[in-house]
C-alpha cells in the first residue's frame, strides 16, 4: 500500500485508502454533509504515523474531535493519554457563529470566561484558576497569538487541556494556566478547493464580512494555501458601545513523502469605543448591588481600546524512519495597544459609584521556539513512545500610564462624564519604557510504556525548567531587588488502563514551575511579575470514546500559590489556593440527527496560609461552586435542510472577596439557534439565526479577580454563507 499524506488527511478528515483520498465532512462543506459526518474518519496505511502532528478526527456530528495537541507529546487521541482534553472544530465555530475564542469555550463547564483587570481582554478561568489571553498557544507555541482577544476566523481547532500542563506545554509567558491550557490550530488547505464567503449581522448594528479561500497546488497537491479575511464594525447590544474588528491570515503548507512544513502569518486589529467596563466593589459594601439592565453601559464615553497584533509561526517535521520524527518551530508576536479606561467602583447598593481614568499604552514583543524528537520502539513485550523536546520563549513588555482622580457616577443611571485632566503619570506615553523581560527554557523527556498489547499505558517523564524575570521601573531602570529566577525538575506520572478499546481509566500527577503572574494596573507594583510559583495536581478519571460518542468523568486536586493584593496594595503570592473538583462531559451524536455538547463541574476551593490567617478556610475569589452546560443540535425530521440548536448555562454563586463577605448570586442563560441549508444558482447557501441570552437576563457573570463582570444582553446574530 502506498504512503498517503497522513498529516494532510488527518487535518482534512479524509477517508484514505491506498492512493485514493475521498474527502469527507471537514474537507467539504460540513453544512451540506450530515450523512458523511456520522461516518467518522477511517485511515488505512501500512506505515506508522510518527509525526504526531495530524489533527484527530471529529466524532460523529463533526463539532467535537476525539483528541488534541498535548505539547511535547504532539497530537494524541484523548482515550490514549492520562489527561483531560477536548477539541472544538471549525464546524462548531460556524454553526454557533462564535466570533472569539471565549464564545467557543462557553461550551465547556470547566471554563468560565471573564474580562481582564480593567480592560477588555478575554480571561479564562479553567478549573478555578486564571488563564490569560497571552497564555493561549498557537500550534503548540506560546507568545504568538494576539494578547487580549483572538478571532476564530483563521482557527481550525480550539483545543482545551484541563488541568496542570507545564510538563506537556512548558511554562506560560504571564504565569497563568495552572488549571488548564488552550491551544489553537490554524486552518489548512483541504484536498477540495474551497471558496466560502459570509455576510452577517449582530445586534445592535454590527455588519460582518468574511472570506475563506483554500487551494492545493503542485503535481501531487503537495503545496497548500489558506487565506482568511474578516471585517466587522458597528454598535453592540450594549448602549453606546462600538466595536470594529479586522483580521487577515495566510496559512501555507508543504507535504512531502517524509517531510512537512508550514508557515502562518496573521494580522488582527480590534478597536473598542465606549466599551462597558468591569465594576469594582467599594470597601463599605456589605452586599453586592443587583446587576443593572443588561444593556446598560456605565463606562464614560471617552473610554476606548485599540489592540493591534502582527504574528507569525513556522513549523517543520521530518520522518527519520517510519517510527521516528524530528520537529521544530518558531513563532513571533508584535503587539501594540493603547487605551483609556474607567472602571467604576460602586460604593452603595443604590448604585452610587466613582470612576477614575487610566490611560495605558502597552507594547509587547515575543519570540518562541520548540524542537524535539518523538518515536516508538519495542523491547520485547513492552512498547515505548519516547518524546524528547525543548520549548522556550522570550517576552519583553513596555508600558506607561496617566491617571485622573475619581468622578461621581451611578451604575444604574450613568453620568455623562467629561475627560478629566491627568493627576499624575509614569513613564513615556509616546515611547513606553520596558517594564519586564521574561525568559523561560524547558527540556522535557518522557516514555510511555505499553503493556498487555498497549492496554496498560504508563507515562513517566520530567521537564527541566529555567525561568528568569527582569522587572523595571516606569523610567526603564532595572529593579535589582526584584529579579525572580528559578530552575526546577518537574515530574509527571500517568497511567491509562483500557478496560475495552473504547473505555479507559486513568490517573496522573503533575508538578510545575511557572513565572509569577503580572500585577494588575490597580496594584502598587502594576506591570511587574510577582515571582516564581510552583503547583501540583493529582487527577483520576474514566473515559468512553467511540466514533459516535465521547464521555468522561474526572476527579482532581490542584494546589497553587494564591495571588492577591495585600494590605499595602502590592500584588503578590499570599498562601495557597487548593481546588478539588468533579467533572463530567458528554458529546457526539448518540442517534442520527441529534448532536450533544454537555458538561458539568463541581468545585470545592479553599484558601490557606493567608495574611495573618484571616481568610484561612474561605472560598477562593471568583470560583463558582458548580457550572453546568447543556447544549445540542437537532436536525428536524423528514428534512436535511433545517437544524435547531439550543444551549443552557447554569453558573453557581461565587465570592467577590477573600473574606467571603460579598457573594454574587448564581445565574442561568439560554441561547437558541436555527440553521437552514439551501441551494441558489447551483451554490450551497447556509442561513443561520441565533439569539444569545434569550431572556435578556441581568446578571453578574463573574467575580474573578475581585471585580464584577456583567453578562452580555440579549444579542441577535444572523448570517448567510455561500460556498462557491
Amino acid at each position: 500500500m502506498t504512503f498517503i499524506d497522513n498529516a494532510r488527511c488527518g487535518a482534512g478528515m479524509a477517508l484514505c485508502v491506498g492512493t485514493l483520498c475521498a474527502t469527507t465532512v471537514a474537507a467539504q462543506a460540513p453544512d451540506t454533509a450530515r450523512e458523511e459526518a456520522s461516518l467518522g474518519t477511517i485511515s488505512v496505511t501500512d506505515e506508522a504515523l510518527a509525526g504526531g502532528d495530524a489533527l484527530s478526527a471529529p466524532r460523529a456530528g463533526g463539532q467535537v474531535a476525539s483528541g488534541g495537541r498535548l505539547g511535547v507529546l504532539g497530537q494524541k487521541e484523548a482515550i490514549d493519554v492520562p489527561f483531560s482534553v477536548v477539541s472544538f472544530t471549525d464546524e462548531l465555530v460556524r454553526e454557533q457563529q462564535a466570533d472569539t475564542v471565549a464564545d467557543v469555550l462557553l461550551n465547556d463547564a470547566a471554563v468560565q470566561s471573564t474580562f481582564g483587570f480593567g480592560n477588555y481582554a478575554e480571561l479564562f478561568v479553567v478549573r478555578g484558576f486564571r488563564l490569560g489571553g497571552e497564555d493561549v498557544s498557537f500550534g503548540g507555541l506560546y507568545g504568538v497569538l494576539p494578547r487580549q482577544i483572538v478571532n476564530t476566523n483563521f482557527v481550525e481547532r480550539v483545543e482545551l487541556f484541563k488541568g496542570s500542563n507545564a510538563f506537556t506545554n512548558g511554562v506560560t509567558p504571564s504565569g497563568t494556566g495552572v488549571g488548564g491550557a488552550i491551544n489553537l490550530e490554524p486552518k489548512r488547505a483541504d484536498d477540495e478547493p474551497l471558496t466560502r464567503a459570509r455576510v452577517g449581522y449582530e445586534s445592535d448594528s454590527i455588519g460582518e464580512y468574511a472570506l475563506d479561500v483554500g487551494r492545493r497546488f503542485g503535481d501531487d497537491d503537495q503545496f497548500g494555501a489558506r487565506v482568511n479575511l474578516e471585517y466587522g464594525s458597528g454598535d453592540t447590544a450594549i448602549d453606546d458601545e462600538h466595536r470594529r474588528a479586522r483580521s487577515a491570515s495566510v496559512g501555507l503548507d508543504w507535504q512531502g513523502d517524509r517531510a512537512r512544513a508550514s508557515l502562518d502569518v496573521g494580522y488582527q486589529k480590534q478597536a473598542i469605543d465606549g466599551g462597558r467596563s468591569v465594576v469594582y466593589t467599594g470597601a463599605g459594601l456589605d452586599t453586592v448591588p443587583d446587576a443593572p439592565d443588561a444593556s446598560t453601559n456605565y463606562a464614560p464615553g471617552y473610554t476606548f481600546s485599540d489592540l493591534e497584533t502582527v504574528f507569525a509561526m513556522a513549523r517543520a517535521e521530518y520522518d527519520l524512519t517510519n517510527d521516528w520524527t524530528v520537529y521544530g518551530g518558531v513563532g513571533a508576536n508584535d503587539t501594540d495597544e493603547l487605551g483609556e479606561y474607567a472602571s467604576p467602583t460602586v460604593t452603595d447598593t443604590d448604585g452610587s459609584a466613582t470612576a477614575g481614568r487610566l490611560g495605558v499604552p502597552f507594547e509587547a514583543k515575543a519570540f518562541a521556539g520548540q524542537a524535539g524528537v518523538r518515536g516508538q520502539i519495542d523491547t520485547g513485550p513492552v512498547s515505548h513512545q519516547i518524546n524528547l523536546g525543548y520549548s522556550g520563549y522570550y517576552r519583553k513588555t513596555s508600558t506607561a500610564y496617566t491617571f485622573a482622580g475619581a468622578q461621581p457616577t451611578n451604575i444604574y443611571d450613568p453620568a455623562d462624564l467629561d475627560y478629566p485632566p491627568t493627576t499624575f503619570s509614569g513613564g513615556d506615553l509616546d515611547d513606553p519604557n520596558v517594564r519586564s523581560r521574561t525568559r523561560a527554557d524547558g527540556v522535557a523527556l518522557s516514555d510511555t510504556l505499553g503493556f498487555m498489547d498497549d492496554r496498560l499505558l504508563v507515562t513517566v517523564g520530567a521537564r527541566y525548567q529555567d525561568i528568569e524575570v527582569r522587572n523595571y521601573s516606569y523610567a526603564g531602570e532595572l529593579d535589582r531587588n526584584n529579579l525572580p529566577s528559578d530552575d526546577k525538575i518537574s515530574p509527571v506520572y500517568g497511567v491509562v488502563y483500557k478496560l475495552r478499546n473504547d473505555v479507559a481509566v486513568y490517573a496522573n500527577h503533575i508538578e510545575a514551575l511557572q513565572p509569577g503572574e503580572v500585577a494588575p494596573t490597580a496594584a502598587v507594583n502594576a506591570g511587574q511579575s510577582i515571582g516564581i510559583a510552583e503547583s501540583k495536581q493529582n487527577e483520576v478519571g474514566i473515559k468512553y470514546d467511540t466514533r459516535r460518542l465521547g464521555a468522561s468523568l474526572a476527579l482532581y486536586e490542584i494546589e497553587q500559590p494564591n495571588a492577591a493584593l495585600d494590605n499595602s496594595g502590592v500584588f503578590r503570592y499570599i498562601g495557597d489556593q487548593t481546588n478539588r473538583g468533579v467533572e463530567v462531559a458528554l458529546n457526539g451524536e448518540p442517534v442520527d440527527g441529534l448532536r450533544l455538547i454537555s458538561s458539568a463541574t463541581l468545585i470545592d476551593t479553599k484558601l490557606s496560609g493567608t495574611q495573618d490567617g484571616a481568610n484561612d478556610g474561605n472560598d477562593a475569589v471568583g470560583v463558582p461552586g458548580y457550572r453546568v452546560v447543556l447544549g445540542g443540535d437537532w436536525d428536524l425530521p423528514d428534512t436535511e435542510d433545517w437544524t435547531v440548536n439550543a444551549r443552557a448555562i447554569r453558573n453557581g454563586s461565587q465570592y467577590v472577596d477573600a473574606a467571603n463577605d460579598l457573594k454574587v448570586d448564581g445565574w442561568t442563560r439560554f441561547d437558541l439557534g436555527l440553521t437552514y441549508r439551501s441551494e441558489i444558482a447551483d451554490r450551497d447557501v447556509t442561513w443561520r439565526a441565533r439569539v444569545e441570552n434569550v431572556a435578556d437576563e441581568n446578571y453578574w457573570a463573574s467575580a474573578q479577580g475581585g471585580y464584577l463582570v456583567q453578562g452580555e444582553p440579549r444579542t441577535f446574530k444572523l448570517s448567510a454563507t455561500v460556498d462557491f
